[in-house]
């Protein structure tokens, strides 16, 4: 059985607007393989008519792709004018079946290669460095672009996931991901830069749209395990997939064929999306109520469906409010803990792109050697692994608030520990690989738990949205760090931890005033909560 909402609105557009990708992609390997003979170095080289033309076709074929993928207007107005939004509760009483899994696994997938994107930043910067001849300080500024790129993307992405849908938004992600592979052929540093963008709002846009569509299809009972999971192991997967693409394809390619890996990657997503169903909430909620139900057959079974099974079954719910956007965010009853969860991010991303970023360096100027520093963080890295375990047990088993609180305040404290050891100058590398470990222990707990805590506490027509924002937040955090980290406020190793202490602390205490319990509730219980909580402070 194949239901109506897993193929395409526009079937023949979204197929022609690949074909032009791909061929555009395809239409810069020629001058690629030109530079064979010299490195695969292609600086100052003209570009031909062959590459130009490739160049013009991905922008085409992006347009038509989007509106292959794009709901028919009528299913649009409905989305953004809210004429009738219906929600189902999903069967949360079924157990994990074979769609489930392999909705996970294909999750799992998109995220690793959502995670490898930017992963190979650090693997093509010093290929990238020699062969454009620019110095580590420019090199640079395209990690600060890419950035850029991921934090425009998630709230971007976000907002189209919830006028267009889950499915859509992630197809087009690896649309993106296929188009900006031509980065791979660019002959000068400016073409990087630009292509480095895209292919960051591409990344940053998948990220919070997996955990969406993984909190709108899994039953309640075993959501929010699986949600941190999906964070940890495809994180790790991503970062394992840039390491060895960098020592397999490097020395043979040159470091563009990291870049050119976004052509099989982002094919290989597309291919899998016939596994990618849209959410049924989703669905519901622009008024698709029989789609709602083919997609809930296919994971709850025929009956529960239709239905027919009280207590497991999906039921047509109240009539909800219509969409607002990023401003229905920031006020009434999502507004306190909407802003809790992005200081938090922002200063997740001061703590892994700043503190951390620069902790090689400040330990080298307390006098420790280089190599010595560089092992310290190497075995921090190997004790903080369990820790994703643990995170995933307390939120499951014991509290998602709580356990996401909890790891906010203990990277808190450990940035406060780090303070005081600066304050002391101590040097014991004892005293380091400890308090480092715990930091990278807490700080990866923090963000195994954020978004997919942010998936959970919204409505269907602000989810997307919503979890691209708080996405977005810790984006902006790493901007900041590396924004900071040219003024030199790392530079002052005590200072800056104290001062990153205090966004995470007041994150802390913001989430405990506004933060809700969602671990084995339906989201429409959560939603439920959120307004009883919110009249009752009001």
């Amino acid at each position: 059985m194949k239901p109506q909402n897993f193929s395409f609105h526009h079937p023949i557009a979204f197929w022609l607007g690949c074909i032009a990708i791909i061929g555009g992609v395809l239409a810069h390997v020629p001058m690629f393989m030109m530079g064979r003979h010299t490195g695969y170095q292609m600086v100052g080289m003209e570009m031909d008519a062959t590459m130009l033309a490739g160049m013009a076709m991905i922008p085409l074929g992006v347009l038509l792709a989007m509106y292959g993928l794009m709901p028919r207007i009528a299913q649009m107005k409905k989305s953004l004018h809210g004429d009738r939004h219906l929600q189902f509760h999903v069967a949360d009483g079924v157990p994990l079946n074979g769609e489930h899994w392999k909705l996970v696994i294909v999750l799992v997938i998109a995220l690793a290669v959502d995670v490898l994107k930017p992963a190979t930043l650090g693997f093509v910067m010093p290929g990238m460095t020699k062969e454009y001849e620019i110095s580590k300080q420019t090199a640079g500024v395209l990690a600060l672009v890419a950035l850029t790129g991921t934090t425009v993307g998630s709230v971007l992405w976000g907002r189209m996931a919830d006028v267009f849908g889950r499915r859509a938004a992630i197809l087009l992600s690896a649309l993106m991901f296929i188009g900006t592979a031509i980065c791979g052929a660019m002959p000068a540093f400016g073409w990087n830069l630009a292509m480095c963008f895209l292919m960051g709002a591409s990344a940053g846009g998948l990220l919070p749209i997996t955990f969406t569509l993984m909190a709108e299809t899994v039953p309640a009972a075993h959501r929010g395990w699986l949600l941190v999971a999906l964070g940890g192991v495809g994180t790790s997967a991503g970062y394992l997939l840039a390491a060895g693409s960098a020592a397999l394809l490097v020395p043979e390619f040159s470091w563009r064929a990291l870049w050119l890996l976004g052509l099989p990657t982002g094919l290989l997503i597309v291919f899998l999306g016939r596994y990618i169903p849209e959410s049924p909430r989703f669905l519901a909620n622009a008024g698709l109520d029989d789609e709602a139900r083919a997609v809930l057959a296919r994971f709850a079974g025929t009956e529960a469906a239709s239905a027919r099974q009280p207590g497991a079954a999906a039921v047509v719910a109240e009539e909800e409010p219509p969409a607002g956007g990023i401003r229905q965010l920031l006020r009434g009853s999502h507004a306190r803990i909407t802003w809790g969860l992005m200081v938090c991010g922002v200063a997740w991303g001061l703590v892994n792109f700043g503190f951390l970023l620069w902790l090689p360096t400040n330990l080298g100027s307390m006098g420790m050697d280089a190599t010595a520093a560089s092992a310290l963080l190497a075995r921090s890295a190997l004790l903080a692994l369990p820790g994703i375990a643990i995170v995933i047990w307390l939120y499951h088993r014991w509290s998602s608030i709580k356990a996401l609180v909890l790891f906010i305040a203990l990277t808190a404290a450990t940035l406060l520990l780090f303070f005081a050891l600066g304050l002391a100058r101590v040097q014991s590398s004892l005293a380091m690989v400890l308090t480092t470990a715990l930091l990278l222990v807490s700080s990866s707990g923090v963000i195994a738990m954020l978004i997919p805590y942010a998936a959970e506490i919204y409505p269907v027509h602000l989810r997307g949205t919503g979890s691209g924002v708080v996405a977005a937040g810790s984006k902006f955090g790493g901007i900041l760090g590396a924004g900071f980290g040219v003024l030199g406020v790392f530079g002052h190793f005590a200072v800056s931890a104290l001062l990153i202490a205090v966004p995470m602390a007041v994150a802390a205490v913001m989430l405990v005033r506004s933060g809700i319990e969602t671990r084995g509730r339906g989201l429409e219980d959560i939603q439920d909560a959120l307004g009883a909580s919110h009249g009752s402070a009001s």
